[in-house]
């Protein structure tokens, strides 16, 4: 992390925690407060989480080196596909991205070319070699804390969907994704019968490998 990146996020942490410790005081004027941070934090983003298909099984099966490598091939082979749609990687915790982009279409088809670029990984390698991913977005006001988090029910819902809804392969959208999404060539969505908390509508995505 640059000087200038830790002193940015590092900023924007220290003010939400002395404007949380203001909300949390006796009497405190809790609205004027939210305005504040929704002032000071609020931006519009796609957010994208993203899971590996199976990695728990795996992890016990194949042990802890197992968990690296694959961890480590992800990353080289999807941090150049996120770079090029402008998406910023945000973290990576165990088996997981989170990612945000401005434009919600790239968020999209970064989504589909990641997949693409899996497959073609993975065609001839043995079922525990493979990197299968699981893929949800949302899109929506949200708080962006520096380079470090966002929060926001959009947030909770992207990661509702990749991580405990997606399967390998699949990419799940929210209803506030698909409205920014829905004339992208080539993808069409299939509305889920029970949408994540947080958002009314979910869709999966239609696209072709």
């Amino acid at each position: 992390m640059s000087t200038r990146r830790a002193i940015y996020t590092g900023a924007s942490e220290d003010r939400l925690e002395r404007l949380i410790s203001e909300r949390l005081a006796p009497g405190a004027d809790r609205k004027r407060i939210d305005e504040r941070i929704w002032d000071l934090f609020g931006e519009d983003w796609a957010v994208m989480f993203t899971d590996l298909s199976g990695f728990s099984r795996r992890v016990a099966e194949f042990g802890i080196i197992h968990f690296l490598q694959t961890i480590q091939e992800a990353e080289r082979l999807l941090v150049p596909v996120i770079e090029e749609h402008d998406g910023i990687l945000l973290k990576v915790e165990g088996d997981s991205f989170l990612v945000i982009f401005r434009n919600p279409r790239k968020a999209l088809l970064c989504s589909v070319a990641m997949q693409r670029v899996l497959a073609a990984y993975d065609e001839g390698l043995a079922d525990e070699d493979k990197v299968l991913l699981c893929v949800g977005l949302g899109y929506g006001r949200m708080l962006r804390i520096g380079d470090a988090d966002v929060f926001g029910a959009e947030v909770n819902a992207a990661s509702k969907l990749g991580e405990d809804r997606a399967k390998a392969w699949e990419i799940m959208v929210t209803g506030a994704m698909r409205e920014r999404c829905a004339a992208v060539e080539g993808i069409s969505f299939d509305k889920l019968d029970e949408p994540p908390a947080g958002c009314e509508a979910a869709y999966l995505a239609r696209y072709r490998l």
